[in-house]
C-alpha cells in the first residue's frame, strides 16, 4: 500500500498521533486496549454516520482532542522551539495543529468506508503499553498496526502508531519541522498557515 494511503488511514483512525513518548504508570493492559477500542469505535461511527462532511471534520477533531495528547504532540513537533516561545503563543499553535491534523486526515474518510480494525492484546514496552491490531481496508492486504499508549497526561492516550514499519511519530514530526523551517522558524506564521491548511 502506498505510504500516503497508510498515513491517511492511520491519521483518520487516530485523529493524528501524539509525537512524544510518555510512561504508563497506573495504566494497565486492559486500560490500554480499551482506549484503542474506544478511539476506533468513535471514528467508524463518524465515518458511517452519513453526516455532512463539515460536521464529520468537527467530529474527527473532537475524537483527536479526547484520545490524543495534543500538548505532547505540539511540543514534540516544535522541538526545542516549544521551550523558547511564550505560553500564549504555544497555546495558539497547539489549537491550530489540532484542527490541522483533524482536517488533513478527516477529509480522506471516504477511502475508509467499509474498513475495520481488529484490536488485539497489549504488552508492556519500555515505559508504556503497545497494543496490537490488524487493519482491513477494502481491496487492500491486512496491515499490522501497533499503538503506543500511556497515561502521563492524567488519563490513557495514544502517542504513536507503527504500521508496517512506518513510524507515524517520526513522519509527522518531520513534516511539521519542515513546515517551520520553510517559514524560517516563525511560529506565528506557521500557526496562521496551519489554521488554513489540511
Amino acid at each position: 500500500m502506498p505510504n500516503d494511503t497508510r498515513r491517511g488511514f492511520l491519521g483518520l483512525v487516530a485523529g493524528g498521533c501524539v509525537l512524544a513518548a510518555a510512561p504508563a504508570r497506573a495504566l494497565d493492559q486492559n486500560g490500554a486496549v480499551a482506549l484503542i477500542h474506544r478511539a476506533v469505535d468513535e471514528v467508524y461511527a463518524v465515518i458511517n454516520s452519513g453526516r455532512p462532511a463539515a460536521q464529520m471534520l468537527r467530529d474527527f477533531e473532537g475524537i483527536f482532542a479526547r484520545h490524543a495528547d495534543v500538548d505532547a504532540m505540539a511540543r514534540s513537533a516544535l522541538g526545542p522551539v516549544a521551550r523558547q516561545i511564550g505560553g500564549a503563543q504555544f497555546a495558539e499553535f497547539k489549537a491550530a495543529m489540532q484542527g490541522y491534523i483533524a482536517r488533513k486526515y478527516g477529509k480522506r474518510f471516504r477511502e475508509f468506508i467499509g474498513g475495520r480494525i481488529e484490536v488485539g492484546a497489549a504488552r508492556p514496552l519500555k515505559s508504556f503499553w503497545a497494543v496490537t491490531s490488524t487493519a482491513y481496508l477494502r481491496g487492500q492486504n491486512p496491515m499490522a498496526v501497533e499503538w503506543h499508549v500511556s497515561d502521563r497526561s492524567g488519563r490513557p492516550r495514544f502517542f504513536n502508531i507503527i504500521i508496517e514499519g512506518v513510524n507515524m511519530l517520526a513522519s509527522e514530526r518531520e513534516e511539521i519541522a519542515a513546515m517551520l523551517a520553510r517559514r524560517r522558524g516563525d511560529v506565528a506564521a506557521l500557526t496562521a498557515d496551519l489554521r488554513q491548511a489540511g
